[in-house]
């Protein structure tokens, strides 16, 4: 059973959010980077999970879950805050980016 792992890159101006499927420790992209607030990432996001209909509905709903509450800590100062207290706020998120 496929897994799913968000990953971000933790921009000055923008937090990018893409998807990756892991099998055993191994993780292969899924889909591209999804930019907020350049673009609605969360929209772009849940429209490219549901056109991959093997994606089970659980998984999708947790990933996009999972999206918002990254998005929100962002927006509501995450992004000024040093990219190891995002690390540590989303363990389960593979998280990268220069500051």
């Amino acid at each position: 059973m496929p897994k799913f792992a968000l990953k971000a890159l933790w921009l000055e101006n923008d937090l990018a959010i893409a998807v990756d499927q892991v099998v055993a420790k191994n993780r292969s992209p899924l889909t591209h980077y999804f930019f907020w607030p350049r673009d609605d990432a969360w929209e772009q996001l849940k429209a490219e999970l549901e056109s991959k209909t093997w994606i089970s509905e659980v998984d999708r709903i947790e990933l996009l879950n999972r999206a918002t509450e990254l998005i929100n800590y962002w927006q509501n100062g995450g992004r000024n805050r040093p990219i190891s207290e995002a690390q540590a706020q989303f363990p389960d998120i593979l998280i990268g980016g220069n500051s």
